[in-house]
């Protein structure tokens, strides 16, 4: 047994350190970068709500922290059912102001005063990063919803954070 455990720890030294070889060529996401993303987008939020013109703000949004313009971006948002997930600009916009698909309402136009992140835990790996936990908005009446989120994250040829994975949905509360 002690000859497993060895060798199993020598094989996880091994990968650890080539993987740590390989990531010192990439610059690594940082905690305070990942948190740094996770305010400008509640900030987002919060500004299509209070904009006059909604639809340029989060466009606006959605150019600067989502990668769709680097590759797939999965996004599933907190309310939706018929068609549950965004896989380009326009639905995402069609979720956040309302537009392209029916059932949506215009999720950010509610307005929100704030939005605050409660990460449970945030994985990076070199130029790639998730995060997990909840995230709470505050309603004009000072109500806060709490909802279940997974962001990923990956950094676009100017270094900057993009959400490549955006997971949210109401806590489950069984019957």
């Amino acid at each position: 047994m002690r000859k497993l455990l060895a060798t199993t720890a020598l094989i996880v030294l091994t990968a650890t350190s080539a993987f740590a070889a390989e990531c010192g060529t990439h610059h690594k996401i940082t905690k305070d970068e990942i948190l740094a993303a996770q305010k400008a987008w509640g900030d987002g939020i919060v500004a299509i709500g209070a904009a006059e013109d909604h639809n340029k703000t989060a466009m606006e949004l959605i150019n600067t922290l989502y990668g769709y313009d680097i590759g797939p971006v999965l996004f599933k948002p907190t309310k939706t059912s018929v068609v549950e997930f965004r896989d380009t600009k326009e639905e995402a916009l069609s979720y956040f102001v309302t537009g392209k698909e029916p059932e949506d309402k215009g999720f950010a136009l509610a307005p929100f005063t704030k939005v605050r992140f409660d990460n449970k835990g945030i994985i990076i790996d070199c130029d790639s990063a998730l995060a997990q936990g909840n995230y709470y908005f505050t309603k004009m009446d000072g109500e806060e919803i709490k909802v279940d989120y997974s962001f990923g994250y990956v950094e676009d040829k100017n270094g900057h954070l993009k959400i490549d994975l955006h997971h949210s949905s109401l806590p489950y509360k069984p019957e």
